[in-house]
């Protein structure tokens, strides 16, 4: 009897194990989530306007909207990507109406802002332009805003996640939160993570935590689709999608619920100018009667007032409204927030374009004499050198603090001072490196006499010369004299690879292209290895004491033979053009190869200013 009432017993619990659901019988493991591929809808570093929005999974006992409308609208809306109704959609949509109104209208208002270029781009890539709500979430429309994981720009890639997908970064310009390019790397990765999951809620949830953490939840739980896994992802990519949801509803449906966008935002209508080399943007702003403001509103991918010498074909995009004063008064313009203040007293003499090519990896190919009659013998030329400083670190710094300090890159005060690890002591000395500005006197003295004519002579020397053949030719007599010619010379040299350097730190210690130290070393890559020598070319300036003679009268016979000199050695000169592209520009053109404008116009029988695409011009200096 009693091994009867056992075996009963026995039958009843295996009968109610199995009529019980399988996932009651199992554990749930915890899941490990690694670091984010691209940030969150976060609150940025004091620069963003995204909400802290909160982990909501369940709505409230008595909800404001009717379960059945939300229903039946995320019905009428749906069209590629899924609008799947859930309790945290619901919730999260009463979150917007009610307790971040201001949020949503600020999202209404910079729909026209942002959105036509978000569609364009969308459907370049073949993509479901439904997708363009996805940046409210991402970033609250705001390109520059920044997470607290340092995701950056409308779509919040982080810095590798960003160079990956070809967003430059450095010191002066993070493309991140350039709206153009940002948009065509996020629709590129947007479109990988759907070829890798074939659903779009699945493609969104890898967007927000990253595929691999994605694989894994669905590993974990065996499910296929985001709502089966569910369970097992993040809250806060449990959330994300659901945002998504409530979000493209609010652009569509506000109105209904008594939400109203105030003061629409619209593209300012611009125009591009290209910078090459320096230009200081807070003077050019005043120079040109731009507001600051503005121009930082159109370019958001400048992290500083300046742009460093090394710039090259960087489009930069000035108003409209102030694009035909800035053309008409360029050279004003651009002399002033472009090159280096000169001492009182001193005018620019241009050099001979066939010889600004020398200058290259100087300031600017200009030539010093005097301006007002006196002599500037004890005049200077402000040149930029690098100064040796050291720092004591105080209680509460850190490199990042002293690298905002200094204006250096962390990178440089941990190579200074052979610091491997970010942790400093109280106390500590560092080694500091700045650039100054330094009055170094010309070699070159002028005549009393100021310079009028263009300098089109082979040195700087005869620029001091020119006034002396003036005077010789009032007096008649011959005039000799000795002076300091300063020639370019590239110099030889070899470099051995340390440990962290790249092509790209090698080629601003050196002051030359990257382009020109694979040449130089048969390299076709960008990988280097660590104690590899490569041959770097650097030009260096040698002083040559030179006689030169001017007489008080030329002869013709030795004007001829210079002439047929020059159209002699003309014929070995290998000519260089350049295809005109789609908004290119006489100005542009000029400033990409450093030649005149009316250089260009007089070697191509340029008349007007117009130029054709597919044009070829002569740019050979």
């Amino acid at each position: 009897m009693k091994i009867s009432k056992r075996v009963l017993w026995l039958g009843a619990v295996c009968a109610g194990l199995w009529n019980s659901p399988v996932m009651a019988t199992i554990q749930r493991e915890k899941l490990e989530i690694g670091p984010d591929t691209l940030g969150i809808a976060a609150e940025a570093d004091g620069n963003s306007e995204i909400p802290a929005l909160p982990n909501v999974e369940e709505i409230g006992l008595t909800p404001a909207i009717p379960e059945e409308l939300l229903r039946e609208r995320f019905a009428k809306l749906e069209k590629s990507i899924p609008l799947t109704y859930h309790k945290s959609s619901h919730e999260f949509v009463e979150y917007f109406i009610y307790k971040k109104t201001k949020f949503t209208i600020s999202m209404m208002e910079k729909m026209p802002l942002y959105f036509p270029l978000f569609e364009k781009t969308l459907q370049k890539y073949g993509l479901p332009t439904e997708l363009k709500y996805l940046s409210m979430i991402e970033s609250g429309l705001n390109p520059t805003a920044l997470s607290r994981v340092r995701a950056g720009g409308l779509w919040q890639f982080m810095p590798a996640t960003g160079r990956e997908f070809g967003l430059y970064q450095d010191s002066y310009i993070d493309e991140r939160f350039e709206p153009v390019k940002a948009t065509e790397a996020a629709c590129r990765y947007l479109k990988q993570l759907y070829n890798i999951f074939g659903d779009w809620e699945l493609a969104l949830a890898s967007y927000n935590t990253g595929p691999g953490n994605v694989k894994r939840a669905m590993r974990r739980s065996r499910g296929t689709t985001f709502w089966t896994i569910y369970n097992v992802l993040p809250k806060e990519t449990r959330s994300y999608v659901p945002q998504y949801v409530a979000m493209n509803y609010m652009m569509n449906y506000g109105n209904d619920h008594g939400v109203y966008a105030q003061n629409m935002e619209y593209q300012i209508p611009n125009d591009t100018i290209h910078v090459n080399g320096y230009i200081n943007l807070t003077t050019f702003c005043q120079q040109s009667g731009i507001d600051f403001e503005e121009l930082t509103k159109l370019n958001p991918q400048l992290t500083k007032t300046i742009l460093p010498d090394q710039t090259r074909d960087f489009v930069l995009k000035v108003p409209s409204v102030k694009y035909t004063y800035l053309v008409s008064n360029r050279n004003i313009i651009m002399d002033s927030c472009t090159r280096r203040f000169l001492p009182s007293g001193l005018v620019l003499a241009k050099l001979d374009s066939a010889k600004a090519d020398s200058f290259r990896n100087g300031a600017f190919p200009y030539a010093y004499v005097d301006g007002d009659g006196e002599e500037f013998e004890d005049a200077g030329i402000t040149k930029i050198q690098s100064k040796k400083s050291s720092h004591t670190v105080k209680r509460g710094e850190t490199l990042q603090s002293i690298s905002r300090k200094y204006d250096v890159r962390v990178a440089e005060l941990k190579k200074w001072n052979r610091i491997r690890r970010n942790a400093l002591q109280r106390g500590q000395r560092l080694v500091v490196y700045k650039n100054v500005k330094v009055t170094v006197k010309p070699a070159l003295v002028a005549s009393r006499k100021a310079v009028k004519e263009p300098v089109t002579n082979d040195s700087l020397g005869k620029v001091a010369l020119t006034t002396v053949n003036e005077a010789a030719e009032e007096s008649g007599e011959e005039v000799q004299e000795v002076a300091s010619v300063t020639k370019i010379k590239s110099k030889k040299s070899s470099h051995t690879v340390k440990g962290g350097e790249t092509l790209e730190s090698i080629s601003r210690k050196y002051g030359v292209e990257i382009a020109e130290l694979r040449k130089w070393n048969g390299i076709r890559r960008s990988a280097i290895r660590k104690g590899q020598k490569l041959v770097v070319y650097k030009d260096v300036k040698v002083t040559v004491p030179t006689t030169l003679v001017a007489s008080a009268k030329v002869e013709k016979d030795d004007l001829a033979r210079t002439e047929k000199e020059e159209q002699r050695k003309s014929r070995h000169i290998k000519m260089r053009y350049h295809t005109v592209q789609h908004g290119d520009t006489l100005w542009n053109i000029s400033q990409r190869y450093g030649l005149p404008i009316d250089y260009l116009k007089r070697a191509n029988k340029i008349r007007g200013n117009e130029i054709k695409p597919g044009m070829k011009l002569i740019v050979s200096s």
